[in-house]
């Protein structure tokens, strides 16, 4: 199993940053805007997200870790056999916060398609956490 993980600094207090990736049905508007362009609720409560470059996914919660600021998801279908990740929020002092977030993938290859978007959606996403417009060449690059 592949494992992609991508860090970053947030110019922003970690509970505004927690409140914003707890919100998974919003994560078009609140946290990955162009990077993201929908998101919609199927019947059984997963999320489909559609990408700036077209591609669709099937997310679905696992859970919300609220002392530690920690959600986990997983995506289905697709091309990956597995797919699950987390993102978490670190306090970095006042008005920082620390970012992970972490995609295990099978089959292991994926990881060379996993690990672009991810770094993408990070842009997309402190842009946003800093009430910064994404860059135009991350959403469309997504």
């Amino acid at each position: 199993m592949a494992t992609v993980y991508k860090e970053f600094i947030v110019e922003a207090d970690a509970a505004q940053v927690w409140d914003a990736l707890r919100d998974f049905n919003a994560v078009h508007t609140r946290l990955a805007p162009g990077f993201l362009t929908a998101c919609t609720i199927d019947a059984e409560g997963a999320r489909i997200l559609t990408f700036a470059n077209g591609m669709v996914a099937r997310e679905v919660l696992v859970g919300i870790d609220e002392a530690h600021r920690r959600l986990a998801y997983t995506v289905t279908g697709g091309q990956a056999k597995h797919h699950h990740a987390t993102a978490q929020v670190f306090d970095e002092g006042e008005g920082r916060s620390r970012f992970v977030w972490i995609s295990d993938v099978l089959p292991d290859a994926m990881a060379a398609y996993i690990g672009p978007m991810m770094e993408r959606g990070g842009v997309a996403m402190k842009a946003a956490l800093e009430g910064r417009p994404a860059p135009a060449a991350t959403a469309a690059a997504a």
